[in-house]
């Protein structure tokens, strides 16, 4: 690895505190141009969906930055840099119908996730109105959610954090699974922890096995864009109600596709490209 173009670099809890102070300063960042507007233009930025789309973007880019130029560079003395290689075909034919299982797994497990009484109630109502806000410009939803989360989510999570601890020597199950909850956590509720920690292990499986950050991307995408779809053209929240089955029809379903294809990718699949 010494020879290659891809830097060696770790994560540990220094690359954590430098991520942590990376979007908080983009934060502040943003919250000041959005005070600014507000005070000299009389425009409430931040009630514009387009602002929102950019503010995230921002936040994004001084983390990568800040990980960049303060870890990556000073140990390793290249920038940071991730392998987009495409994969043989048979690859892509096992790897999005493993997502769809996975995808349905955890419909069925955040269905079970109440939505009413004191505190859920409330929480999901204020939760509601959340995504209520932020499909209200689809364009910019869709640019957000299938185009730029993918891309830094994928970037910061399977690309910094999961080869970092990887890099540094933790078992590839082990940082699989703290990056797939971190990506949980940093969803902020209940019902889409549940959802994008199982599919953070699918994605950060498919990552180890290709090497290639394009592919959970691809599949990050895959994943917000059949959200996007059942609440635009269906109306609905999940694959059961849009389909008119049972929850447990759709775990079921999940179960054997994912375990099929786990299967397949993982145990019979031959992966053509490695990070060299």
């Amino acid at each position: 690895m010494e020879n290659s173009k891809y830097p060696n670099y770790i994560f540990d809890w220094m690359g954590g505190l430098i991520l942590f102070a990376g979007y908080i300063f983009g934060s502040l960042s943003v919250g000041f141009i959005g005070l600014a507007g507000k005070f000299i233009f009389e425009i409430d930025f931040m009630q514009k969906p387009w602002f929102m789309m950019l503010a995230n973007a921002v936040v994004f880019c001084v983390m990568i930055w800040a990980f960049d130029y303060l870890i990556v560079r000073q140990k390793t003395g290249k920038k940071l840099n991730f392998n987009f290689s495409p994969t043989n075909f048979s690859t892509y034919l096992l790897i999005f119908p493993m997502m769809i299982g996975m995808m349905f797994i955890g419909e069925f497990i955040t269905s079970q996730i109440p939505t009413t009484g004191p505190f859920f109630g409330d929480f999901y109502e204020f939760f509601e109105n959340l995504m209520a806000s932020l499909t209200d410009d689809p364009v910019v939803m869709i640019i957000t959610a299938v185009i730029m989360a993918p891309i830094f989510e994928e970037i910061v999570f399977r690309g910094i954090v999961q080869k970092g601890m990887i890099n540094k020597g933790l078992e590839p199950w082990k940082a699989i699974l703290f990056a797939s909850v971190l990506f949980g956590l940093i969803h902020a509720n209940p019902w889409q922890f549940v959802g994008a920690t199982l599919l953070g292990t699918v994605l950060g499986l498919v990552y180890y096995k290709t090497k290639s950050l394009l592919l959970p991307m691809l599949l990050h995408g895959f994943n917000n864009l059949c959200s996007a779809i059942l609440i635009f053209y269906t109306q609905k929240e999940s694959f059961a109600e849009a389909f008119e089955i049972q929850e447990w029809m759709i775990l079921v379903i999940g179960i054997v596709v994912f375990s099929v294809f786990f299967y397949l990718f993982t145990f019979r699949n031959k992966v053509r490209y490695s990070e060299i």
